[in-house]
C-alpha cells in the first residue's frame, strides 16, 4: 500500500523525569506516546475516542535522556468492531526503529466510515505475536501491587488509562523479580536491571475513580538472561479482571548495556517459582 498513509503523529523528547533506574525511558510512557498517535488517527479518521482493547508492543532499542523521537501511525486492520491501529516510533536524530505497536481499538464503524480506514490501510511488516498457553487460574501468583484509580487516570469512556496500567505492572515487576533474589539492592551492586522487550496488553473491565486495584503476579518462563511474567489486575470490589500484561524481558547489563545471563543460583531460585501453563 502507499507509503503516504503513514502519518506522522507524534513528535518530541525523551524527558529526564520519564526515565527509570534503567537509565532510561520507562515503558509507561511509551504508553503515552501512542495514545497521542491513536487520537491523531481517529481524528484524521473522523472519529472520536475509543478504549484500547489490546496492544502488542515490541521494543528493539532503547530510548535514553533528551533522545529525540517521533511515531508514525496508519490503520493495519479493519475488523467488524474493532479498528487496528499500526504505530511505529523512531529515534529521529538516527532514524532508528525502536518500538512497534498492534493496537486494536473497540470501534463500529458505519460502511462510510469503513470505507474510509480501508483506504487508508497499509501492509503491516511487524514482528508477529506468539500466542502462548497461559495459566488457567492464579494459583501460585503472588500479590505485586494495590492501590486505586485515581480520577486523573480513568479516560471519557471508563477505561483506565494504558499508561496508568503499565505503571502499576511495572511496580509489580519489582517484587516478582525479588522473591528470587533479584532484588533492588543486588541491581544496584551489581550493575544490573530488567529491561523489557514485548508487551502483550488487553483491558477487558472499565474502572471508575476510587475502585481498588489488585495486582497478582507470576513467573512463567525462565531462560539464560530472560523472563516472562505474566501480571492480572482486577477491582477487589467487583472481582471483575481489569487488565492483563504478559511482559518480556531480559537481565540488562546497565554498563554495556546489553543482555546478562542469570547466575546459576538465581535462576535455580526463579526455576522454583514459575508457574505453568495450562494443558
Amino acid at each position: 500500500m502507499p507509503d503516504q498513509h503513514w502519518i506522522e503523529t507524534y513528535r518530541g523528547v525523551v524527558f529526564r523525569w520519564e526515565v527509570d533506574a534503567n537509565d532510561h525511558m520507562t515503558v509507561a510512557y511509551y504508553l503515552q506516546r501512542f495514545g497521542d498517535s491513536s487520537l491523531k488517527i481517529l481524528h484524521a479518521l473522523g472519529l472520536g475516542p475509543a478504549a484500547t482493547l489490546d496492544c502488542f508492543i515490541h521494543y528493539r532499542h532503547e530510548l535514553r535522556v533528551n533522545d529525540l523521537l517521533h511515531v508514525e501511525s496508519a490503520v493495519i486492520g479493519v475488523e467488524p468492531d474493532a479498528l487496528v491501529l499500526g504505530h511505529r516510533l523512531l529515534e529521529t536524530a538516527e532514524g532508528a526503529l525502536c518500538t512497534t505497536v498492534e493496537q486494536r481499538l473497540a470501534v463500529t464503524l458505519t460502511p462510510e466510515q469503513r470505507r474510509a480506514a480501508e483506504a487508508h490501510r497499509v501492509a503491516w511488516d511487524g514482528p508477529r505475536r506468539e500466542v502462548r498457553p497461559r495459566p488457567a487460574g492464579l494459583a501460585g501468583f503472588t500479590d505485586s501491587a494495590r492501590d486505586t484509580v485515581k480520577a486523573s487516570e480513568v479516560d471519557a469512556l471508563g477505561q483506565l488509562d494504558p499508561s496508568a496500567a503499565v505503571h502499576r505492572f511495572s511496580a509489580a515487576n519489582g517484587h516478582v523479580l525479588a522473591a528470587f533474589g533479584l532484588s533492588p539492592r543486588y541491581m544496584r551492586e551489581n550493575q544490573r536491571g530488567f529491561s523489557t522487550f514485548e508487551f502483550q496488553l488487553a483491558f477487558e473491565a472499565g474502572v471508575r475513580a476510587g475502585d481498588p486495584l489488585r495486582v497478582q503476579s507470576a513467573l512463567t518462563h525462565v531462560g539464560n538472561s530472560s523472563m516472562r511474567i505474566l501480571h492480572v489486575m482486577t477491582n477487589e470490589a467487583t472481582g471483575a479482571r481489569v487488565s492483563t500484561l504478559e511482559q518480556s524481558g531480559v537481565q540488562l547489563d546497565l554498563d554495556a548495556r546489553r543482555p546478562a545471563p542469570l547466575s546459576p543460583e538465581l535462576r535455580a531460585r526463579a526455576t522454583t517459582l514459575l508457574v505453568a501453563a495450562s494443558a
